[in-house]
Formats: structure tokens, C-alpha cells, sequence
């Protein structure tokens, strides 16, 4: 069949691919420019957008801005970066919204459970350790100072950002290729991935819901190959048109670890202190920025689907759940999740 250009075409550019490593995972980016263009700016403006937030939000580097927080005496108030600070300003907003579901002070309980720097992937905690690390842990303790771009540390408050961290890193090369006249371009930061413009055939670019890279098919976002495949979920496939969005998917698909026979997701409860007990396969939610998504994401696979579902639909959230069930996987999503299926 030939291929037609549609609007927004750019006859004279091509897709180049990019990539690199970052917050223990892979980057990918797919951008629009001319055939001859010198990719080397691109790409290392990218990672230095990348770096910067493992500088100023990663838990695994101990100088970083977010270890300093976590490390700072009771009732002192902490200056931090502008980007930093917007972060943990948008991670409580979602917090509040969500009930708690996503809270950006779960750094206590992720340690408690071995997800942390110091841990060895999954751990099942003793109930004194876990009642100490519940106590730490309420986003409402987190007080801001808009003014002076500060976060007060109330005492033993440990935040943890790996949440939203990726999302954000999607944003901020988004917003650097934009900047620089990047016309499009497919941004994938561990699975979380937005794109903007069109490819230069004039074409949205197209992934699928269930893109994650430890699924074993890491051949980057770009177009229709953004893809890895669960066999066990013998599901139609669900192609997305990100014109200008983002999409992050989330659930215990992915993350899991097995002590004594027992399955644990990865995904703590923040409420409760312990891993989500029946969380979704699957979570995938479409929204204008990677943060969001990825946040998102994150609190409907806490939720479930009965409340998590209810929730979307009276926020207007574009969310997917894929359910287990005894026939198999089954899918039920909200009404502004099919906007963005592709025809």
C-alpha cells in the first residue's frame, strides 16, 4: 500500500534513533530531523537532562538533592532545585487526589521491604520494623514554601520519587527537543513515554499499551515497534496515538518476588505499609505529561480496579485496567482512554 504524507509532514526529515542508560534502566528517543542532521547534540543534551534528575531525585546516589533532604534533621527547612521542587509540589498534589495511594513519602516502607538502595530486591519486614517505617510515612507531613522553593523535613520523612522520577525525565527531554526546534519526537524512559509532533510522514507516533522493557522486546519507542508482549495475556493489541501525550503502564505483571511460597508485588500500599494484595495485571493511563501518567499509573494499580476505575472516570483519567480472571485476562477501561486508541 502506499503511504501518503498527512498534515504536519516533514517530507524532508527522518526518524533517528537515540538512546542511552539512566536510573537503572534504559532511554530511548525517536526524533524527526533532516537525513545529515548531527545527532550528538541531541543526544547528549538528552542525558544531561536525565542526569540531572538522578542528581537532584535519586535515592541510590547518596549526594543527591533528594538524600539530603531525607537526611536532614527534624524541623529544618530544606532549599531545593527549582525541577526538584515542582516534583514533589505535583507528587502531593496527586497524593491528596488520589487518597494517599501514590504518596511521595513512602521511601520508609520501600526500604522496609528491600526495594531500596540497601536492599536485595524484596524483603519481608518483621512487624516492628514495619510499624517504624509506617510511622515515618504521610505525605500531609510535608510542608512547602512556594516562595523560597523549600520542603520542610519534619523529622524521619523519607521521600522516594522513583514513582514519578522516570515521568519526569520523559518531560524534561520533551521540553529540551522542543526547545531546540526538535518538530517530533518519541521520548521512552523505562517504559514511560511521551511523544509530541508528528512522524515525518505525517503520522502520529504509535505504541502499544503494554510497552515495558523487562519484558525482553527493548527495541526502542519508535513508532510501532514500542513494544513488549506478555504471552500470558493472549490480548488483541492495544496500539495508542500519542498526538502531543503520554502514556506509563504500571502493575505486578512486571515486579514481583516470591518468600515462602508467597507471591509480593513491588507496588506498596502506602496506606496499609504492605504490597498491594490484588493488584491489576495491568494499569496504563494516557495523559498530557509522562509525570502525571506515570503517578497515575502508579495509584490506580494501589487502588484496584473497582475504586481505581471509579476514580478515572469521575477525573476524567484515560486509564486501562487488564484484570486477571479465570478465563483469562480481561480489560475494562474508561471512556477517555478510547479517544486515543488508534484507528
Amino acid at each position: 500500500m502506499e503511504a501518503h504524507a498527512g498534515p504536519g509532514a516533514h517530507p524532508a526529515h527522518a526518524v533517528h534513533a537515540l538512546g542511552g542508560a539512566t536510573m537503572g534502566t534504559l532511554w530511548h528517543a525517536s526524533v524527526s530531523a533532516p537525513p545529515g542532521a548531527d545527532l550528538h547534540p541531541l543526544h547528549d543534551g538528552i542525558q544531561a537532562c536525565l542526569d540531572q534528575v538522578v542528581a537532584q531525585m535519586s535515592t541510590w546516589d547518596a549526594g543527591s538533592d533528594i538524600s539530603r533532604y531525607n537526611r536532614a534533621p527534624a524541623g529544618t527547612w530544606q532549599a531545593l532545585p527549582q525541577p526538584f521542587f515542582d516534583v514533589l509540589r505535583e507528587a502531593l498534589s496527586i497524593a491528596d487526589a488520589s487518597g494517599g495511594a501514590c504518596d511521595p513519602t513512602v521511601g520508609p516502607l520501600v526500604e522496609a521491604w528491600g526495594f531500596g538502595p540497601g536492599g536485595r530486591g524484596g524483603a519481608v519486614p518483621d512487624a516492628g520494623t514495619l510499624a517504624a517505617a509506617r510511622a515515618r510515612v504521610g505525605w500531609r507531613r510535608v510542608e512547602l514554601d512556594v516562595d523560597g522553593r523549600r520542603a520542610l523535613q519534619p523529622g524521619g520523612v523519607g521521600l522516594d520519587l522513583s514513582g514519578i522520577a522516570k515521568g519526569h525525565g520523559v518531560d524534561a527531554a520533551v521540553a529540551w527537543l522542543r526547545a531546540r526546534g526538535v518538530p517530533a519526537a518519541l521520548v521512552e524512559v523505562g517504559g514511560e513515554l511521551r511523544g509530541y509532533g508528528r512522524k515525518p510522514d505525517g503520522r502520529p507516533w504509535q505504541v502499544l499499551a503494554e510497552a515495558w522493557p523487562d519484558d525482553g522486546a527493548d527495541d526502542g519507542p519508535e513508532g510501532d515497534a514500542a513494544a513488549a508482549r506478555d504471552p500470558a495475556a493472549a490480548m488483541a493489541p492495544c496500539v495508542l496515538a500519542l498526538d502531543d501525550a503520554a502514556v506509563a503502564t504500571s502493575g505486578d505483571r512486571w515486579h514481583r518476588f516470591e518468600r515462602d511460597g508467597r507471591l509480593y508485588s513491588h507496588t506498596i500500599d502506602p496506606r496499609t505499609g504492605a504490597p498491594v494484595g490484588h493488584a491489576p495485571a495491568a494499569v496504563t493511563v494516557v495523559a498530557a505529561t509522562a509525570l502525571a501518567a506515570d503517578a497515575w499509573a502508579t495509584a490506580f494499580t494501589v487502588l484496584g480496579a473497582g475504586e481505581g476505575l471509579a476514580l478515572a472516570r469521575a477525573r476524567g483519567i484515560a486509564a486501562r485496567f487488564v484484570l486477571r480472571g479465570d478465563d483469562g485476562p480481561r480489560e475494562c477501561a474508561t471512556d477517555a482512554f478510547a479517544r486515543w486508541l488508534s484507528a
